[in-house]
């Protein structure tokens, strides 16, 4: 094994890690109420696309509606996420969180927040711009 593949390695180790360590509380969290990680990124981005579609949701999620039907039917039914048909095309309908999906997702989504804070605190700016920028190159090369 080459120095560079030892070195992409431990950047995949590091990855791996890390989201681990992102995800773990907000994890916990979620299987305490028979919920998994994807129900925790369904309530965030509804958090910040309130009133959307579902298939603007599945645009901004980048996700099939396959994979959303069984989550978001459950959060519906739990009360997390309420449904209402659009006011001018009612074949539409708009999802938001309901006070109780809010309150859900803040917590989580606090927990991550914090961390990301001190890390960022940690580490200075220069580092947090330059993992921003890893990021969204990550994130451009999505292939599906």
């Amino acid at each position: 094994m080459s120095k560079r593949e030892q070195e992409l390695n431990l950047a995949l180790e590091s990855m791996h890690f890390g989201f681990r360590a992102m995800t773990y509380k907000p994890d916990q969290q979620l299987a305490r109420l028979g919920l998994a990680r994807i129900h925790h990124r369904l309530l965030y981005f509804l958090a910040r696309h309130p009133g959307c579609s579902v298939n603007e949701l599945l645009q901004v999620m980048r996700i099939s509606k396959q994979y959303l039907h069984q989550p978001l039917k459950k959060m519906i039914e739990q009360g997390y996420v309420s449904q209402r048909p659009d006011s001018t095309d009612r074949r539409i309908k708009r999802i938001r969180l309901t006070a109780k999906g809010k309150k859900l997702e803040y917590e989580l989504t606090e927990v991550q927040r914090q961390r990301f804070a001190e890390i960022f605190r940690q580490t200075g700016p220069a580092a947090e711009k330059h993992w921003r920028q890893v990021m969204a190159i990550l994130s451009e090369q999505i292939e599906f």
